[in-house]
């Protein structure tokens, strides 16, 4: 208990430009982290879209926000924006294969990669994996956040799309400045 409440001291001592992830990381256990947060996302994504599927009819939509935020139930058979319709076998197998190349690397890796590089990587597959129970169990993605001039997407499509920000970042970022430092991170 001792070494938890020092380690809980630290992370909450150290500048903000050592990314308090990093502390936060050995608190838990390096690996764990990643695999913690991989499933509260399916987690929370999966309870809401149960909720969403079980208690509203198809098109369904309640006004959170008149005219700016919807709860509308819908069911996507394609990809983003519903490109690609009808494609499941597609979109399982990419899941799939990105999921556990993604879960290789958190796995066998973690220890030469950034901690941004690895979040970003657990928010991906995240959002893959609680998507791709959709297509497993239902045959489509239950989508119903509904900001009225964009289409319908969920708590999974918000985590790839954090996950692939947070990526980009790192790419743009991070890793330029490691490699002029002379660090591979």
């Amino acid at each position: 208990m001792k070494g938890l409440m020092a380690s809980v001291r630290n992370y909450l001592t150290i500048p903000c430009d050592n990314y308090n992830l990093e502390a936060l990381a050995e608190i838990w256990g390096e690996k764990k982290l990643h695999f913690i947060i991989i499933a509260v996302i399916i987690l929370l994504d999966q309870i809401s879209k149960y909720l969403i599927f079980s208690n509203m009819s198809l098109y369904e939509s309640i006004p959170v926000i008149e005219r700016v935020f919807h709860i509308t139930y819908t069911q996507n058979y394609g990809a983003a924006f519903s490109i690609l319709q009808n494609q499941r076998g597609l979109f399982i197998g990419i899941s799939s294969i990105a999921v556990i190349i993604i879960f290789y690397i958190l796995v066998r890796y973690y220890k030469q990669h950034h901690v941004m590089f690895l979040y970003s990587l657990s928010l991906i597959a995240a959002g893959a994996l609680g998507n791709l129970i959709d297509r497993i169990r239902l045959g489509f993605v239950v989508d119903f956040f509904d900001l009225r001039v964009w289409p319908v997407f969920n708590i999974a499509d918000i985590s790839i799309v954090s996950g692939t920000l947070l990526l980009g970042l790192y790419i743009l970022w991070i890793e330029p400045k490691g490699k002029v430092e002379g660090k591979d991170e």
